[in-house]
């Protein structure tokens, strides 16, 4: 456990004992469904990857675990932040378009009417 100084870890990567770097679970805290579901639509669009998947330890816990195995030896942490990458540029893109379409919005309001 934490103390008072010390910070709570974001990210930890859980393997057992003479796993390959390609099966891996992470625990994500401080996360819930919103990354965990979009986060595994990213991943498995990867063809690299034969399973992903996540749960939720208990409701009153704010942390997921998210697991990956991939196919090819390929490793789990580079599929993850590849998706973590994948899923920043989507979320960007659909800000930038809101943006744009708001600003568009506004634009035709302050127009006169004819």
């Amino acid at each position: 456990m934490a103390g008072e100084g010390e910070k709570k870890p974001i990210l930890e990567m859980v393997q057992a004992d003479g796993a390959d770097e390609g099966c891996v679970t992470f625990v994500l805290h401080d996360e819930d469904h919103t990354l965990g579901n979009s986060l595994r639509y990213m991943i498995m669009k990867n063809e690299d990857v034969e399973f992903c998947g996540y749960t939720i330890t208990h409701p009153s816990e704010s942390k997921i675990n998210f697991r990956i195995q991939t196919r090819g030896g390929v490793p789990a942490a580079e599929i993850l932040r590849r998706g973590l990458n994948e899923l920043t540029d989507v979320c960007e893109h659909v800000l930038d378009t809101f943006q744009a379409r708001v600003n568009e919005f506004k634009e035709r309001q302050e127009q006169p009417m004819e």
